[in-house]
């Protein structure tokens, strides 16, 4: 396994374990006016799995493919992953992060090299799209522990 791939099958549960780690994050005040909970975060990064899993489907199979920018607040879908319960929500979050992980992990030389264009950075190798996505997921991360330590 290559070493994005590794970064990419561990960071989710690695950091997740720690971060809840005998803390109760349901119901938790997000951290001001317009601002995302701790479970609006985590349902955030479920949905964009989602997002994510698509998109790599059409950089494979695309020449190309442009992406809007993507809006969770404008998504039917994060509506959905919001309203679910906390252990439906983790255990939603782990299945598809599984699948995604064998996909990275199956990837080419020829598919990582793929491009997609982001709205924002332009063209991209598939394997700066993943890149992209653990940062992404990351920012999430950071932000899951500081509402959860009440920072």
């Amino acid at each position: 396994m290559n070493t994005l791939a590794a970064r990419f099958a561990s960071q989710l549960d690695d950091a997740l374990f720690e971060i809840l780690h005998g803390c109760q994050i349901v119901g938790l005040p997000s951290a001001g006016a317009g601002k995302w909970s701790a479970t609006d975060n985590l349902a955030h990064l479920g949905r964009y799995h989602e997002v994510f899993a698509e998109r790599l489907s059409r950089i494979i199979a695309e020449d190309a493919p442009e992406f809007a920018r993507y809006r969770a607040d404008d998504d039917e879908e994060f509506a959905a992953w919001r309203a679910m319960p906390l252990d439906a929500m983790l255990e939603r979050i782990r299945s598809v992060r599984r699948s995604l992980s064998t996909r990275v992990e199956s990837l080419t030389t020829e598919q990582l090299d793929r491009i997609g264009v982001h709205p924002a950075f332009g063209r991209m190798r598939l394997r700066l799209w993943i890149e992209f996505f653990l940062m992404h997921e990351g920012h999430h991360l950071y932000v899951i522990l500081q509402r959860t330590r009440g920072v």
